[in-house]
């Protein structure tokens, strides 16, 4: 008994860690972004930085995918309950109206004489807090063990958010070391433009555990956001001007490696 009861406490105290540890990898990716600001002199071109938002886009559209959705639906399904559709269809469309009621109230604010730096900012972790609920609501699905999810699953939705917050970092810090700010304060900017992800993420966790019935609905409203947040602010932006051509092949190639990592290591 004794043997048990310790072998389930080491295997808990395990996937608490790997949880832990998964929902600081996003972060680590805005703070990697964000420290380009002490090894480049100037912004970003437009062709790198379409390049970089259809990428983030792709791995955004295809994590709200093979990470969220699919697992929504094949837990109702398990379950028998209710149509498998149902769940994931309710969560996506709450998701995306709770981005847009945010979006719109980030906006008003803004009006009259707001900083564009701070807009970029607001704006910026504001799409942040759907990728934090999304990895806080997969840990918390994995960590319960009545979902479809594996740790290895949860870890390539963390690698994938990783890698586009990549360039928002790099997005922040940079504008704000070229209007004259400091690199110190440039890189702190960045930096905590992803402090909401592991924040959110928590919270999520923290609130799954209570309802984990409610886990296909957690789900599929993460993606809905992360869906609003791709059509709302990554593609038009990626569509801008000279170089939409290269957003739209980024978008194609960062769908396409979100899609490997979630299939080979789910």
């Amino acid at each position: 008994m004794y043997l048990t009861e310790l072998i389930f406490h080491t295997e808990k105290t395990v996937n608490d860690m790997e949880a832990f540890y998964g929902i600081l990898i996003p972060f680590l990716g805005t703070s990697l972004g964000a420290a380009c600001v002490f090894f480049m002199k100037k912004s970003l071109s437009d062709a790198v930085q379409r390049s970089l938002t259809g990428f983030a886009a792709g791995v955004m559209m295809a994590a709200s995918v093979w990470s969220l959705i699919l697992p929504a639906i094949e837990q109702t399904e398990a379950e028998g309950r209710l149509p498998p559709f149902l769940p994931a269809a309710a969560g996506i469309v709450l998701g995306a109206l709770t981005l847009f009621l945010l979006d719109e109230l980030v906006r008003r604010r803004g009006e009259g004489e707001v900083h564009s730096d701070f807009l970029l900012l607001s704006a910026i972790t504001l799409h942040n807090i759907p990728e934090g609920m999304a990895v806080g609501v997969v840990y918390a699905g994995y960590l319960s063990g009545s979902a479809q999810i594996t740790a290895a699953g949860a870890l390539a939705l963390s690698l994938g958010i990783a890698i586009q917050n990549f360039p928002e970092g790099a997005i922040i810090s940079l504008p704000l070391r070229a209007e004259g700010m400091g690199k110190a304060r440039a890189f702190w900017g960045g930096v905590l433009s992803g402090i909401v992800e592991p924040i959110g993420a928590v919270l999520t966790i923290l609130a799954a555990q209570l309802v984990i019935p409610a886990l296909p609905y957690f789900l599929s409203f993460a993606a809905g956001a992360m869906l609003y947040v791709v059509v709302e602010e990554l593609i038009p932006e990626m569509s801008q001007g000279r170089h939409s051509n290269l957003g739209t092949v980024f978008f194609a190639l960062g769908f396409s490696v979100m899609m490997v990592l979630d299939v080979a290591l789910g």
